[in-house]
């Protein structure tokens, strides 16, 4: 996104052949759970998120935008997430109009990265979320979790090699 987007706070913890570990602060997130499972052509639950954003909660209150959206898939659906300024706490934020957008509390974390660029259609996403499963095992690592697709970029304003995206993949992750 453009500079001046506000991103997650996070530490490096490690860096292994084609990908790295993080470890990723609470953080407060609204999110958005859709029937459907898969997230390209997700434009609508993008739009409902961004809504709340942009006033669509019960003080009619912008909160900025951050960066990266957040999508994954679960047993009920496909789950995207906004992570809410830093400057916020829960307690702060405006409860949605759109009674489908929940506003969660999200404990630190610690995942692999996967990193690229470009188009993040579904099936690259999947392909680069095997590559990133195997990756993980073969360095001995256990994953714990549904893996991440997280796009940093506005597709329909980033040329796509200009695009940049990450595959997260939550790890059970003791130090």
């Amino acid at each position: 996104m453009a500079s001046g987007i506000e991103e997650p706070e996070y530490e490096l913890l490690s860096e292994y052949e084609g990908f790295e570990i993080r470890r990723y602060s609470e953080s407060v997130q609204a999110r958005l759970l859709t029937p459907s499972s898969g997230w390209s052509g997700n434009s609508s639950g993008f739009r409902r998120i961004a809504g709340y954003i942009f006033g669509g909660n019960e003080t009619n209150q912008r909160i900025a935008m951050t960066a990266p959206v957040q999508m994954w898939d679960t047993d009920s659906g496909s789950m995207m997430s906004f992570t809410m300024p830093s400057k916020y706490s829960i307690k702060d934020l405006p409860s949605p109009i759109d009674k489908g957008v929940e506003i969660v509390e999200v404990d630190e974390y610690v995942v692999a990265v996967l990193l690229f660029s470009g188009l993040s259609r579904n099936s690259k996403a999947r392909r680069l979320m095997a590559k990133l499963e195997t990756l993980v095992q073969a360095s001995g690592l256990t994953a714990e979790g549904a893996p991440v697709l997280a796009v940093y970029d506005n597709p329909g304003t980033t040329l796509p090699f200009m695009r940049r995206n990450e595959i997260h993949l939550p790890l059970n992750w003791t130090d």
